[in-house]
Parts: structure tokens; C-alpha cells; sequence
């Protein structure tokens, strides 16, 4: 029996016409592609996209793994085959990307090499994000495999977008230190408590994958969370700025776009996830809350009853930031 705190999101029930009616499937021009959910093969639509046309990439290919996403089966293959697989797409990614455009691609530790190989040739890497995506599953013969990586590579590394303000992490400060004039030393006093803004790392420890009582979840098999990508669309991308997610990355990236205010272009080759794409981008319209941002800055973990009560006094609403 389904938990009534069990919030995940499935096709069978949604009003599959209604919002597929909405999903773009004839391409005319570029304009008609913005802010739309394309059911579409990918390689064939990125060749419709106009040259330095996109200001950020978001993209997680499937891995060098066999996994299958909605009746479509992925298989495993040798590194060189992969490369070759990545060989055919990268390219008209690197055509697409404007002059100052980022690119982010996630891959897993076995990915991560042909990935490389291939990004490599046509953009400048800038760094490399560790993502500790913690989920419980057995490993009795290996380490427990909780990571994944998150490239992110430039067209011109003299002239990108990094907004590092948009992105730092509100944290409580543990010791309060002052200067020899008693004044708060690298942090803020504020009534009940004390914080500090911190830089943040290329080491993400503090992103939880959706799960099954988060009104994000989905039946994807390797969705991402909206904080993640909210991270990157923040530093990496300017309002109305435009974001193309050319592959599998389970709708996020079009759904965080439209809160964050950019403009984006989604392409999905299966039927029913651009369903659920659609449903989520119709939930965006009237919730804008992302998991730990608020007041437009990232919290960390394990700060709710402080940030409850500052909402509290304020008379406002949990979550309520954008």
C-alpha cells in the first residue's frame, strides 16, 4: 500500500493529452524552440540550433552503464564506443555555445575518463564538482559507490559567467569569533543566532537525491535534484539567459530555468517523461521553492528551526524566496 506522504510523480496519473498537447514536436525556427519541452531525438534538433545561439549547457548523457529509461534501453559498451557516442553529439554542442557559454556534464566514475577525452577537444575544463549523492544500497563485494562527478568546462576561459555571490552557503557559525574591538569577525549577528556566508566548494555534500516524500520526485531512474541544478544555473548563467539540457536529465533543468528566471530549450526522446516535464513546468508556475534556498541564498543542512523561526517573525512563508 503507497504511503499518503508518497508525493512521487507517475504519468498514469496525469492528463497525458492535456500536457502533451503542450510538447513541441515540429521545429520551425529556433525562436519556436525556446521555453518549450521537445519531444525529439537530440542529435537531430541540436542540428537545427543556430550557431552561438546558448549561454549555458546542463547535460547528463547516460552512462557507460546499462540502464533503461522508459522502455528505452541504454547498453553498456567499450570506452572507445562510448567516445564514439559522445563524438557524434559534442561537437554540435561546442557549435551551439555562445563565445562566454559554460558547459556542465555529469558522468559517473566509469564515464568519467571517455568523458573527459572527448570534452576536452573542444572545451577548456574549469573544475571538477564531486557530488556525495548518499543513498542506501548494498555493496557487499565493493566500496558503496555514493559519488558522482560534474565537469565544468568553458568555450573561452578569459571570458565565462561565474556569479560566486549567487551561490554561497549560509551556515551557523560554531566559534563567533571577534575583533579586538568586539565586532563580529567574518560573520553576522542577527537576533537568535549568528552566521557566516561561505564560499562554496567543488565538494557537494549537502544535496539530497529526490526521494519518494519530496513533491519533486519522479519515477526517472537518475534524476537529479533541483537544488544541484539551481547551483549551477545560478553561477553559470545570467536572468533570461538561455539553457539547453540536450539529453536525459530527468525535466530539472527545464523546471529550475523557469524559476530562476532564464529562458530554456529541453529535449527528451521519450513520450512520457516529456509528459512529466510538462507537469512539473505547470507546478513551477505557482511554486517557485527550491530545496534549501531561500532569501536567496543556499542554507545548509540542519538549520530549519532558525529559518522557521525567521519566517515566523517575518510572517511569511517557509520556502516562499523567489
Amino acid at each position: 500500500m503507497t504511503s499518503t506522504r508518497n508525493k512521487t510523480i507517475k504519468v498514469e496519473n496525469l492528463d497525458q493529452e492535456t500536457l502533451y498537447a503542450n510538447v513541441l514536436t515540429d521545429v520551425k525556427d529556433f525562436q519556436s524552440l525556446i521555453n518549450k519541452t521537445i519531444h525529439w531525438d537530440s542529435i537531430e534538433l541540436l542540428k537545427k540550433i543556430p550557431d552561438n545561439s546558448v549561454d549555458l549547457i546542463v547535460t547528463d548523457p547516460p552512462y557507460n552503464l546499462t540502464k533503461e529509461y522508459a522502455g528505452t534501453k541504454f547498453a553498456a559498451s567499450s570506452n572507445e564506443d562510448y567516445e564514439n557516442w559522445l563524438e557524434l553529439r559534442i561537437p554540435e554542442l561546442k557549435r551551439i555555445s555562445k563565445d562566454n557559454a559554460s558547459v556542465y556534464i555529469c558522468c559517473d566514475w566509469k564515464s568519467s575518463i571517455p568523458v573527459y577525452n572527448i570534452m576536452s577537444k573542444y572545451f577548456t575544463i574549469i573544475n571538477r564538482i564531486t557530488w556525495e549523492r548518499e543513498k542506501w544500497r548494498w555493496a557487499s563485494a565493493n566500496w558503496k559507490n555514493c559519488i558522482e562527478d560534474i565537469y565544468f568546462w568553458v568555450v573561452n576561459n578569459k571570458h565565462y559567467t561565474f556569479n560566486i555571490d549567487e551561490v554561497k552557503i549560509k551556515r551557523k557559525v560554531i566559534a563567533p569569533y571577534k575583533t579586538d574591538d568586539w565586532e563580529a569577525k567574518d560573520w553576522a549577528e542577527e537576533k537568535d543566532w549568528n552566521f557566516r556566508l561561505t564560499m562554496p566548494s567543488n565538494v557537494w555534500t549537502d544535496i539530497s537525491i529526490p526521494f519518494w516524500s519530496m513533491p519533486e520526485n519522479t519515477t526517472h531512474p537518475t534524476q537529479k535534484p533541483e537544488k544541484l541544478i539551481a547551483k549551477i544555473i545560478l553561477a553559470s548563467s545570467n536572468r533570461w539567459d538561455i539553457v539547453l539540457d540536450p539529453f536525459l536529465w530527468s525535466w530539472t533543468t527545464s523546471v529550475v530555468a523557469k524559476k530562476l528566471w532564464r529562458k530554456y530549450i529541453w529535449i527528451e526522446k521519450e513520450r512520457d517523461y516529456s509528459i512529466i516535464a510538462e507537469h512539473r513546468l505547470k507546478l513551477a508556475e505557482s511554486n517557485k521553492s527550491i530545496q534549501w534556498y531561500e532569501d536567496w541564498v543556499f542554507w545548509e543542512r540542519n538549520t530549519l528551526q532558525e529559518r522557521q523561526s525567521k519566517k515566523w517573525r517575518q510572517n511569511t512563508t517557509l520556502f516562499d524566496c523567489l
